[in-house]
């Protein structure tokens, strides 16, 4: 039987002569080197944001200074955590008061936003604006919905962002496009709306009532706006990993919320189009059909984005039921049309559902002026 202590010094030469493989020795020189270059990252991005601050203070503009220094350290290079709320207060406070300081404030996250290479900076703007749109004053708002000129398709202009300096950061690179769409799709919904998404202080009862006086067209339009923003959200990157990052998972989590508030704004919509589907033309059945069977495309990623958080089961059964009613109701009514042969003769013959006839036998009908009937 083999003693403790040859045991023990078996062990320490087998883990010396591991040590001494040059496969390992270079590997633990890359684990070195690399952690080396991420901490003189870290101190360079430090001294960038402190200069900055710094600089912002001594700017002879006393008004954008106090502005910019807020915003400032609400979008530090650091990725370890999101802004704090009492950061976020912060901004949000000072883009209250005269009507400068509103743009001002936008002006100066935009500014960060868009002269920035860092995608950990950028994420923490978006996240600042999203803020804005959820918590911030009308007065913020406005200015937001507003800029450059009413908002709009990548009015953020970040749908090339990219940084191509290590893996990680071409990882949230497309985090910063992703979120930059959401964004920009939750002012266009507002828009559509007629309010902002987390801002409606109408009861569900009020909004049933509003929506049960408006047109069928719309209505359609609204939930076709609403589905575009779940779609968006559904176009999430693929690193789905990278949640395990606090400033990652307090994005999603604030995605999450919206696009909870717009489960009821479409819920509300598609139970008062099923009431009324009786009356629909095939037109308007062909539309909703069509927007819930692109809402239903969105499911799976949802649920993979979030974890079954924001899940709903109610939600996607009232979905699949209307478009299935949909479904019958424009078979329903194509079967009733009739399809009229245009003949060059003195009449036109059609194969009509007319009992009496034979599946073959045709039907001659009078001319008309047009080739399909109901």
């Amino acid at each position: 039987m083999v003693s403790d202590s040859v045991k023990f010094n078996y062990s320490n030469s087998q883990k010396h002569k591991y040590i001494n493989h040059p496969i390992s020795l270079r590997f633990l020189t890359y684990i070195i080197q690399m952690a080396q270059q991420k901490r003189f990252k870290t101190l360079t991005q430090n001294l960038k944001d402190k200069a900055s601050v710094i600089a912002a203070v001594l700017s002879p503009k006393r008004h954008a200074s106090s502005v910019r220094v807020h915003v400032l350290r609400a979008t530090t290079h650091a990725l370890t955590a999101p802004p704090s709320e009492e950061t976020i207060a912060a901004v949000l406070a000072v883009g209250q008061g005269s009507d400068r300081n509103p743009r001002a404030c936008i002006d100066a996250i935009m500014d960060r936003l868009h002269h920035t290479r860092s995608a950990a900076v950028a994420l923490k703007c978006l996240f600042t604006l999203h803020n804005v749109v959820v918590k911030g004053p009308f007065t913020l708002k406005d200015q937001l919905s507003c800029y450059p000129s009413y908002g709009g398709h990548n009015f953020l202009n970040l749908s090339t962002f990219r940084n191509d300096s290590d893996v990680e950061s071409v990882e949230l690179s497309s985090w910063v496009r992703w979120y930059a769409g959401v964004l920009e799709q939750s002012l266009t919904v507002s828009r559509v709306l007629g309010y902002y998404l987390n801002a409606s202080r109408e009861s569900q009862e009020s909004k049933k009532i509003i929506l049960s006086n408006a047109s069928n067209a719309d209505l359609l339009y609204k939930v076709e706006a609403l589905v575009g923003f779940v779609e968006q959200i559904s176009h999430v990157p693929d690193s789905l990993h990278l949640q395990r990052n606090e400033l990652v998972y307090e994005v999603v989590r604030l995605v999450g919320d919206d696009y909870r508030s717009v489960q009821v704004e479409i819920l509300l919509r598609v139970e008062e189009l099923l009431e009324r589907m009786v009356d629909f033309d095939v037109g308007e059945l062909n539309e909703l059909v069509g927007y819930l069977g692109r809402l239903e495309e969105t499911q799976e990623k949802l649920v993979l984005l979030f974890v079954n958080r924001k899940r709903n089961n109610g939600f996607w059964d009232l979905v699949q039921k209307t478009k299935v009613k949909g479904m019958a109701k424009k078979r329903e009514i194509e079967g009733k049309w009739l399809t009229v042969v245009v003949n060059t003769g003195a009449a036109e013959l059609t194969r009509s559902t007319n009992p009496f006839l034979d599946p073959v036998q045709l039907s001659p009908v009078p001319r008309v002026d047009f080739a399909t009937v109901r």
